[in-house]
């Protein structure tokens, strides 16, 4: 908890719940937090959460507001579903009186906290934090004691297109699978590369060797193009005319003499040497 209370002090919000009367509200009455990140609840945890309140009760209470005549939740999720799947009426909470900004704030603190966040929910979080509090990536990096580089790496997954982001909250690939896709840019190689670590089962290092193979496929023709003759210097004309001299040199050369030719290609001209010599060879 003091943790999440220091957080709540760098944001500006009050969430201490040191004398605060709590009351036992009906279960049924409660709603889910729309700011919730936590997409994906593992039902495995929600079990092992029902078999601890089983044993020792419900030992933290849950916090809420008031909001259309329903209790909305801001904290405690987790511990509101199981009670519900336990079958429990009732439940402790701490009814507290918070704006917009300050419930969405307190939620996505609160699990980023917690372990079990997808990384794309993580994304999904702190930008909701910048948008909540206008904040930059370094100023949100040093409120939630992260490095910069931390956060920008989280948010470049935001990018990524959406069929991508569905496989990281599902974690049908890794936060380490996704961000190796980035350097691809395009959005349909990002997908065909995808359906690729899916199909064949590919760990990170098997990704990045093909990402490297996409992009320097990509890289070749690039250089090709660069390496050939640059004829859009030459008008029609002087094509014409470089074409002719070098027919011309081609006939002199089926005739047995030794012609020595050098063409060079300048700024402003292109320049054939033909050396022709005086006597043939032999006689």
């Amino acid at each position: 908890m003091a943790v999440k209370d220091s957080f709540s002090r760098i944001f500006g919000l009050t969430d201490k719940t040191d004398n605060e009367e709590i009351r036992q509200i009906p279960v049924d009455e409660i709603v889910p937090n729309p700011y919730q990140p936590r997409t994906v609840f593992d039902d495995e945890k929600i079990d092992e959460l029902c078999q601890t309140i089983r044993t020792h009760g419900l030992i933290q209470p849950i916090v809420v507001r008031l909001r259309n005549n329903r209790y909305e939740l801001i904290a405690g999720e987790r511990r509101w579903r199981a009670t519900k799947k336990l079958g429990m009426e009732r439940i402790p909470a701490i009814i507290k009186d918070f704006n917009d900004t300050q419930t969405a704030s307190i939620a996505l603190i609160e699990n980023l906290q917690r372990e079990g966040l997808t990384a794309i929910e993580e994304a999904i979080a702190y930008q909701k934090l910048i948008d909540l509090h206008n904040l930059t990536q370094e100023s949100l990096a040093q409120r939630l004691g992260k490095g910069q580089s931390t956060i920008a790496n989280k948010l470049r997954l935001l990018h990524l297109p959406q069929e991508i982001q569905d496989a990281l909250l599902t974690r049908k690939v890794t936060e380490r699978h996704a961000r190796a896709l980035i350097p691809l840019k395009n959005a349909d190689l990002q997908r065909k590369v995808l359906q690729e670590i899916l199909e064949r089962e590919w760990n990170v290092k098997q990704t990045e060797t093909r990402v490297k193979q996409l992009l320097e496929a990509a890289e070749q023709p690039k250089q090709e193009k660069e390496a050939k003759p640059k004829w859009k210097a030459f008008s029609r004309d002087a094509r014409i005319a470089i074409n002719t001299v070098r027919q011309s040199i081609d006939m002199v050369l089926q005739t047995g003499l030794a012609v020595e030719t050098n063409e060079e290609d300048h700024e402003e001209y292109y320049q054939f040497t033909i050396r022709i010599p005086k006597r043939m060879e032999g006689k």
